[in-house]
């Protein structure tokens, strides 16, 4: 198992609130707007920096929306900035008319996803999001993995013409890609090559699944772990060439178990090459107030649950 180390740990919002400052840079038709979070979303530098590409839209969500959609026809390049449950389920329908149908060049940027939003509870704890934006025709889905990578997808998506969703957390977590990445949409990451099984991991997920691998290969278990930041367009030639050396798969995300990456990757296993796979996802559940530490853990969504789902499919692919 290949060693990650780590010397910090900084929430993914702010590798957001870097990469949006750095595109704003290089781009001068880079624009932002939000929905009175502008510390939640850190869009501070930016704001500083061009306070004449930002617009305060106020707690009005799909209005936000919708004046962004307008904006691209002028030719800018608009980030919006929410949590995740405002940012999806709030404004669905703004979305799918005025950005996805009509293939509007807008970037909805939303914080604060899954349960490690933690103590605000099962209201703003969206583990649908995913799911509601796949669906969409033509959208782009990102969640990104820590700190640097979603300064780097910050800055590609800017570069992307079309919509995308890039999703991203509250919590600090360990800082372990490489600062300088090139982030290329659509192509995952294989963290750790291995021959006994695949894990599939996304988001939050990614380092709870290295922590798994750690334990794995002390078992004897040699498990190839690869980071899916982007779930749509999904890297399906990646998923396969794994699948063909370890013949058995683990799904793991911060989202719930329906409409999710495991979903995708299922699709994908049934028609192509149809092996036993596990996931590690909420079973069909609202979520609830607690540390993020706490949910995570109550809702399986960490290493031992990982390593208890690679045992199960290792047992199913040895029948």
């Amino acid at each position: 198992m290949k060693k990650y180390t780590y010397t910090d740990k900084k929430d993914t919002r702010s590798g957001f609130g870097a990469g949006l400052l750095e595109a704003g840079k290089r781009n001068p038709n880079v624009v932002a707007l939000c929905a009175d979070l502008v510390g939640s979303l850190k869009m501070d530098a930016f704001i500083k920096e061009f306070p004449e590409r930002f617009q305060q839209i106020g707690i009005a969500e799909a209005n936000m929306i919708g004046i962004a959609a307008g904006m691209t026809i002028g030719g800018k390049v608009p980030f919006t900035g929410t949590f995740a449950n405002f940012s999806t389920g709030r404004v669905y329908d703004q979305i799918r008319q005025s950005v996805a149908y009509s293939d509007k060049n807008v970037k909805i940027c939303a914080s604060h996803a899954g349960l490690t939003l933690g103590e605000d509870g099962a209201t703003h704890q969206i583990l649908e999001d995913i799911g509601l934006m796949k669906m969409l025709p033509g959208m782009t889905v990102i969640n990104p993995c820590d700190y640097n990578q979603t300064k780097a997808a910050t800055i590609a998506i800017a570069e992307h013409h079309g919509p995308v969703y890039l999703r991203f957390g509250r919590p600090v977590v360990p800082i372990f890609t490489d600062a300088d990445q090139k982030f290329e949409i659509g192509k995952a990451w294989v963290v750790n090559e291995g021959v006994d099984v695949s894990i599939f991991a996304t988001g939050h997920l990614v380092w709870e699944a290295i922590k798994a691998g750690e334990k794995l290969a002390e078992m004897g278990i040699d498990a190839e772990i690869i980071n899916i930041h982007t779930i749509k367009p999904l890297d399906e030639e990646a998923i396969l060439k794994s699948v063909a050396k370890t013949r058995c798969v683990v799904s793991a995300e911060e989202h719930n178990r329906l409409g999710g990456l495991g979903d995708s990757i299922a699709q994908v296993l049934i028609k192509h090459d149809p092996v036993p796979m596990e996931y590690v996802a909420v079973n069909d559940s609202f979520g609830e107030s607690g540390t993020p530490d706490q949910l995570m853990k109550k809702y399986g969504l960490d290493d031992e649950n990982i390593i208890k789902a690679v045992q199960k499919v290792l047992q199913r692919k040895g029948k």
